[in-house]
């Protein structure tokens, strides 16, 4: 049986073990034994409520294999038993599901304001609150940290196994290893959007709470997060890319996450694509992220109109009614995003390139123009072009995602 961690609070966090991916069986240095519990936790998130001898079809394991494992996951309190069901005739069965009273704390930082959230372990969200951040910058993590604490007091029925953060920049989170998990200390090394001391969040809150905290960028959790919660299998390559304040793209390769040097792969935002366009936070001019974030379709907005423009969030609504302005500054934003992504199609040749963000919402507009931009210029081969399974909540439950994997990529 794994030990539990406990903090101060001596609330149990999370055990020794965590989980892999659940397609990924392959190349792993782990034991059979290990492979076979991930593999039996991840079908009991994915298809909970499940019986026994259901797992043991879907997973290709002997019923005796399963039956151990199931009785140590239900020890240590990773699932519970539920309901019965009905059969024609022989020994009825008992459903698994994950269980409830565990949760993980979700945060999804911007720049200006954060959600905080609590998640089950199968990724759902059940509370959800949004922080905004005060203009100084010193008092930024005191107030997010205040936060978690009054969600943490909110919920005392529940226990937590950690902390997760999607983080809008890189930090170098572990010098000389690729794991977010194996450090004490974070280096801040690309937030241009940030204006406050985000490389001390990781420390801060796991010494205030007590609880394992896990940070990464957006990008590179919304990746891992496809493959955890999402369509993808871990088996095929794939770039998604956050649009948000700015843009970020998450690159899982080869069966895991692409850091690069230093934890800096991935920013093709700051690709410059017009050498005469304008400023960038990154200190460069016409990066990509200029011409396709969510602020560039404003200010398409604002230069169509000659009006201040309206939230991303009330635009956008307004190019689903059908608003001729909100169309064309949307419509400027897809075109730009799609010329980035063939971009990115053409570097890296991803098996498909998912897109997170507020654009998802009205995907059936958006979607289309992007990938009529991408194919505009030919390309070698074309991948997928999709929304995240979760749309603009896939933020959220990435940072679940970083809490549950074991962070072998």
């Amino acid at each position: 049986m794994a030990k539990m961690q406990t903090n101060p609070e001596g609330r149990s966090n999370v055990p020794a073990a965590r989980f892999s991916f659940t397609n990924k069986l392959s190349a792993s240095n782990k034991t059979p034994r290990q492979i076979n519990r991930n593999l039996i936790f991840n079908h009991i998130r994915a298809r909970q409520p499940i019986s026994r001898a259901d797992l043991s079809r879907v997973s290709g394991l002997q019923r005796s294999t399963v039956s151990l494992i199931v009785e140590e996951l239900l020890a240590e309190r990773w699932i519970v038993e539920g309901s019965m069901g009905r059969l024609p005739r022989g020994r009825r069965p008992t459903f698994l599901n994950v269980c409830s009273q565990r949760g993980v704390l979700a945060l999804d930082i911007h720049p200006a304001q954060t959600t905080l959230a609590i998640a089950d372990l199968g990724g759902d969200i059940l509370v959800e609150d949004q922080i905004e951040l005060p203009e100084d910058a010193q008092k930024v993590i005191a107030v997010i940290i205040s936060a978690i604490r009054k969600m943490i007091a909110a919920n005392k029925d529940r226990s937590f196994d950690g902390v997760g953060i999607s983080l809008p920049g890189r930090l170098d989170l572990h010098p000389g290893a690729s794991s977010p998990t194996r450090q004490a200390t974070s280096k801040t090394i690309f937030a241009p959007n940030v204006r406050w001391p985000i490389g001390q969040i990781k420390s801060r809150v796991e010494q205030a709470t007590g609880l394992p905290t896990f940070v990464d960028n957006v990008a590179n959790a919304c990746a891992l997060s496809e493959v955890w919660f999402g369509d993808s299998d871990g088996n095929h390559d794939l770039v998604v890319v956050n649009v948000s304040e700015g843009l970020g793209t998450g690159i899982f390769a080869n069966g895991r996450i692409l850091r690069g040097e230093g934890g800096s792969a991935g920013e093709f935002g700051h690709v410059q694509v017009d050498p005469l366009g304008l400023p960038c936070g990154c200190g460069s001019t016409g990066c990509w992220e200029t011409v396709a974030s969510n602020r560039a379709g404003m200010r398409y907005y604002a230069e169509i109109t000659g009006k201040p423009s309206p939230s991303f969030e009330k635009l956008l609504k307004l190019a689903a009614s059908g608003d001729a302005a909100a169309c064309q500054a949307i419509d400027r934003m897809c075109a730009a995003l799609g010329r980035g992504m063939h971009m990115i199609a053409s570097a890296l040749a991803p098996s498909e390139i998912v897109v997170v963000g507020d654009i998802t919402t009205i995907w059936r507009l958006a979607g289309p123009r992007i990938e009529q931009e991408m194919r505009r210029i030919p390309m070698v081969r074309i991948p997928k072009l999709r929304p995240a399974q979760d749309g603009n909540k896939a933020r959220l439950r990435s940072a679940v995602a970083l809490v549950m994997h074991d962070n072998q990529v």
